[in-house]
């Protein structure tokens, strides 16, 4: 395999029954790399990296981390990978420092490598003044931040983060990204799910994924022009009332609510004009409208649809 890639997924299927969760995923992740996987509750990002991390076999095809096998060298890629759950195994009896040593004996880390690692790991996800508080006891983003401690413990080549901030506070999803850069800067490699789509735009490279299948990868700003047609913001009065009124208009590809103005796919730029002069000729306000690059929600919803 080639050595710089870090992560190399070869048709990889997962099916429970009649219910295919993963179809036919293919995928190659550079060394270094930020890599988002995106999509929707039931997606199938949770069993992807449930594979990718050797917890579960595939149905069909095979993937290689690190250059190990997910299916013939389990035991050797975990040594090499740290995988952060959805609900991360804390143990919320124990202190903060308890719980980093609990892992670190898990993982085998010498004795004497300890101290400096536990200062650093506590330091940079700023746990240093609770690491005698029970964990049971921190905040949400504490919590998670606690659990990427715990994974990055061995200090492992890529790490696998499964929907990190979900229910997590702004704040606190704010600084564990900025965590999350620091730990790039060091040359790990990560792979993150989430349904955020303001956190996509956050990874060096994406892939929105639907129903198990993956739809496009790309860095964000490409996906984004992957749409392939002009992309309008207009503000109007009644904004879901004006959406139906044009969403049949020749011409017009897409229409989605945002607040109080509409995300409008045309065919061609004039098309605009005629959207324009119909909402006012049925008694809606236009305010204004730009022309925009589509969101990664406008690209995802279309592919979707």
């Amino acid at each position: 395999m080639n050595e710089d890639i870090a992560i190399k997924i070869a048709d990889l299927t997962k099916s429970f029954g009649s219910n295919t969760a993963v179809n036919h995923f293919t995928l190659d992740i550079r060394r270094g790399e930020l890599f988002g996987l995106v999509g929707p509750d039931g997606a199938g990002k949770t069993t992807m990296m449930r594979m990718l991390t050797s917890i579960m076999l595939p149905t069909s095809g095979e993937a290689w981390v690190a250059g190990h096998s997910i299916i013939k060298d389990s035991a050797a890629l975990k040594e090499k990978i740290g995988y952060m759950a959805q609900r991360f195994g804390l143990y919320e009896d124990l202190t903060v420092m308890e719980n980093l040593i609990f892992y670190a004996d898990l993982f085998g880390v010498p004795t004497r490598e300890r101290p400096g690692r536990f200062e650093r790991l506590l330091g940079f996800s700023n746990l240093t003044p609770f690491k005698t508080r029970l964990a049971g006891r921190l905040s949400g983003g504490m919590k998670q931040k606690l659990g990427l401690a715990c994974a990055l413990v061995h200090t492992p080549e890529i790490l696998f983060l499964d929907e990190p901030t979900n229910g997590v506070d702004p704040v606190s999803r704010r600084d564990f990204w900025k965590i999350l850069y620091d730990l790039l800067r060091d040359g790990i490699t990560i792979f993150v799910s989430t349904a955020y789509l303001d956190e996509a735009e956050r990874c060096t490279r994406i892939g929105l994924m639907h129903k198990g299948r993956l739809l496009i990868h790309d860095q964000p700003q490409t996906v984004k022009k992957s749409l392939g047609m002009p992309m309008f913001q207009l503000w109007t009065s009644q904004s879901r009332q004006a959406a139906d009124e044009i969403i049949h208009l020749d011409g017009v590809r897409r229409v989605s609510t945002y607040g109080d103005s509409l995300h409008i796919a045309v065919e061609r730029k004039e098309v605009m004009e005629s959207v324009s002069q119909i909402l006012n000729a049925q008694g809606f306000e236009v305010k204004g409208e730009r022309e925009i690059l589509p969101s990664l929600e406008d690209v995802f919803i279309s592919m979707v649809q």
